[in-house]
């Protein structure tokens, strides 16, 4: 069923990842130049004080990775009837969120050293859904999990 409260938390999985893939994830100003370095899903871009694009480099690996927990999100909301099947494919869905945290944090640590920043630049809100997606993600796996539970104690019954 469709309205159960798992598939709740898994639309706000698939919304969290297109929050994701529309907003920034990080960006960092450097004090003494005025330049701004932001990182999106698609491209990591530098910009001058005027806001002016110097230079840009393709993230799409970011935003690929971001559409396919969200597609995952949406078709597992579909395998309710399978919920050893449901619960695997969150299962994957919480390994590539874990890895899109890590390759954001690997951009920025290497973007900080580079710059030799004073400070690490600010996550935006991009970065954080990926963070709520995780807990949303987390929340239907427990909520599947009970359904299973209630299943076979109604069986047992029998």
């Amino acid at each position: 069923m469709i309205q159960r409260l798992q598939s709740v938390f898994l639309l706000l999985v698939a919304a969290a990842m297109g929050f994701t893939l529309g907003l920034d994830l990080w960006v960092q100003e450097a004090a003494d130049s005025g330049e701004v370095w932001s990182l999106n899903a698609l491209f990591l871009e530098q910009r001058s004080a005027t806001g002016e694009v110097l230079q840009t480099s393709s993230n799409w690996y970011i935003a690929a990775m971001a559409a396919f927990v969200g597609l995952l999100a949406i078709i597992s909301i579909f395998q309710y009837r399978n919920r050893g099947r449901q619960m695997m494919i969150n299962m994957m869905n919480s390994l590539v969120m874990v890895g899109l945290v890590a390759i954001v944090f690997l951009i920025t640590n290497s973007m900080n050293t580079e710059l030799a920043a004073a400070d690490n630049g600010e996550y935006q809100i991009g970065f954080w859904a990926i963070l709520i997606a995780m807990v949303c993600n987390m929340l239907a796996n427990r909520f599947i999990r009970k359904d299973e539970a209630l299943i076979k104690s109604v069986d047992r019954i029998r």
